[in-house]
């Protein structure tokens, strides 16, 4: 009885240690490593080993659930296989040195809650298939060289508290759908070409703790709305063109005390004053 217990065990432990993921999703991992010059990686893949034993490959019932590669070196271009690994949650690649575009079919990432590309050399727009994505949470595709507007589509992520773009070259608006991301607790959209205002449905954001729109084109009068969102503790709209007074709260909130750039180009700021003119000046 003892022996068959101990084989019983050995056969589980011996499954355990070879169980494999299908072979479309190691093919998506192999093409990864492929494409970014797997071998010369900080860390790198024994391809003869167990997918579960590959540095920043977590498997869950034999299904890959994360590819966490940050700063590991990784050089080339993003294979759009990557989105065959349809059962990922969490997706970082930050900091490395990788090319290429966002691909559209990374709507298959049905299941992907965390979304970190930054600090890499990506280029062309973000897709709007990333608004497909229900279950994310945070999304960060700060200092690349991506360009094009924000997608609307963005504001179907209703579970979204990070959405970080900073130090890109995107263009447009600031899309309305964004103000009505209510689960929203971070929102960098700094360094860019953003134009055009912030809308007063800005005070929608109501779990909003840090905003930062700071160096960009945006004009206007800052909307005193600002004022009702209870949890932010962090603003930085300086260098922008916008105009007119702010309340003295604003501009406190702000880290650069709401200094912009006038139609000369010089750096200005804002006038100060109670809350009453602002809100008459705002009118």
């Amino acid at each position: 009885m003892k022996n068959k217990i101990t084989l019983i065990i050995t056969l589980f432990a011996s499954v355990s240690l070879f169980a494999s993921v299908s072979p479309k999703e190691k093919e998506a991992l192999l093409n990864l490593y492929q494409a970014t010059n797997g071998a010369q990686w900080s860390k790198t893949w024994n391809l003869d080993a167990p997918v579960n034993t590959w540095f920043g490959v977590v498997l869950k019932n034999d299904k890959v659930i994360s590819v966490d590669l940050s700063n590991n070196h990784l050089v080339g271009e993003l294979p759009a296989s990557v989105t065959d690994l349809v059962y990922l949650q969490k997706l970082n690649l930050f900091r490395n040195e990788i090319s290429g575009v966002l691909p559209s079919s990374i709507s298959n990432l049905k299941d992907l809650k965390y979304l970190n590309l930054s600090f890499n050399k990506l280029s062309g727009t973000i897709p709007s298939q990333l608004g497909d994505l229900s279950k994310l949470q945070s999304v960060e595709l700060f200092m690349n060289d991506l360009s094009g507007s924000i997608p609307a589509q963005l504001g179907n992520l209703k579970q979204l508290k990070v959405l970080s773009l900073f130090n890109n070259d995107i263009s447009g608006t600031i899309p309305s759908t964004i103000y009505e991301l209510k689960s929203l607790r971070v929102l960098l959209l700094n360094s860019n070409k953003l134009t055009g205002k912030l809308s007063k449905e800005v005070a929608n954001l109501t779990a909003l703790e840090n905003l930062s729109l700071f160096e960009n084109n945006m004009d206007g009068q800052v909307p005193f709305d600002l004022e009702q969102l209870p949890k932010l503790k962090e603003m930085n709209i300086s260098y922008n063109n916008f105009s007119g007074a702010v309340s003295r709260n604003l501009a406190q909130l702000d880290t650069l005390n709401m200094t912009m750039i006038n139609q000369s180009g010089l750096a200005v700021v804002l006038p100060v004053v109670d809350k009453t003119s602002a809100l008459a000046d705002e009118d």
